[in-house]
């Protein structure tokens, strides 16, 4: 079984790595970062299944860079690490979309316990889908790690992108209908998340044009077909 990986990203030397070698025994696969600069460039480049940010960072501090992520990935788990205690501090990590807050000093227990509540819930709502990889053409899209793998290389999805991509490929070369996509994705088919979804399937199209064997056609009045010659 594969090990949960985590991106941590305090600048704190000490500090971040006793929390590295403690995450580490207890059988996370720890990156560590020193500052928000190198903590947003390694999870460009690397799949994370939580966090954890300290706030007070030089060159990026933890609220941009947790801005920055959810930009990209609106459901990764974010743990908020700080030595401020600032009912206004607490507040704007949440806004920014926090899953969670410790104050400094805590315990490693305290932060592990957060942790496993967290990664309990989160696995609970991913246990629905049943498949992690969908081939079509030259792409392999692994819906667990939210990457299209293609001739180009590997590119990483935002959810939304990632679960519209899911969707048409559980479906490849029958219609999806409009409807039936938006609320499974958006919730309700509004004609706000409608323009919204064809922002995304737009962004999509312009992935697969490095096989001209696949695309998404359109039918109008119906919805959208994935194809594969």
């Amino acid at each position: 079984m594969s090990k949960t990986k985590i991106l941590l990203v305090e600048d704190d030397p000490n500090l971040g790595e006793i929390l590295k070698e403690y995450l580490g025994v207890k059988g996370f696969e720890v990156t560590l970062c020193r500052d928000g600069e190198e903590g947003w460039n390694k999870y460009k480049k690397d799949y994370f299944q939580v966090c954890i940010l300290d706030v007070m960072m030089p060159k990026k501090d933890g609220f941009t860079l947790g801005k920055e992520i959810r930009k990209v990935e609106e459901n990764v788990p974010i743990i908020y690490l700080t030595a401020k205690n600032l009912k206004e501090d607490v507040i704007q990590g949440f806004r920014i979309g926090a899953d969670d807050y410790i104050t400094k000093p805590f315990s490693m227990e305290e932060l592990l316990m957060r942790i496993s509540a967290i990664l309990r819930r989160t696995q609970n709502q991913g246990e629905k889908t049943a498949l992690k990889t969908y081939t079509f053409g030259a792409f392999v899209l692994h819906y667990d790690k939210q990457q299209l793998e293609g001739p180009e290389g590997f590119h990483k999805l935002t959810s939304k992108e990632n679960e519209l991509l899911r969707l048409l490929a559980a479906s490849l070369n029958e219609t999806v209908s409009r409807s039936f996509a938006l609320k499974q994705i958006w919730g309700d088919d509004s004609y706000f998340n409608a323009r919204s979804m064809d922002v995304y399937l737009s962004k999509i199209r312009k992935l697969l044009k490095a096989d001209g064997g696949v695309q998404i056609i359109t039918l109008h009045g119906e919805g959208f077909k994935l194809v594969s010659n």
